[in-house]
């Protein structure tokens, strides 16, 4: 039987003009950590104005650096409960 132990807050935020798309995204972790990251794009002049996918492209740049900043949370947490240092996580 599976059971939902916990839940994760996540915002993703877009700031949108005729060529640049930012997104920032923010995860609240159950032990009260804030994390946040940026991610941006941009539109080539000979493109035709798609603001769905900058938005996608800036967002998914946003979500990845805020996956790597979660994955070394975790290894420093497990570094610190070992008491050694262990090998890196991979996305």
């Amino acid at each position: 039987m599976l059971r939902t132990a916990v839940g994760w807050h996540i915002e993703l935020e877009f700031e949108e003009d005729s060529n640049r798309t930012r997104a920032a995204a923010m995860v609240r972790l159950p032990d009260g950590t804030e994390m946040r990251s940026h991610g941006y794009a941009s539109r080539h002049p000979s493109d035709a104005e798609q603001p769905r996918v900058g938005e996608e492209i800036a967002g998914g740049r946003a979500l990845n650096e805020l996956a790597m900043k979660l994955l070394t949370k975790a290894h420093d947490e497990i570094d610190e409960a070992s008491g050694r240092r262990s090998y890196p996580l991979a996305p």
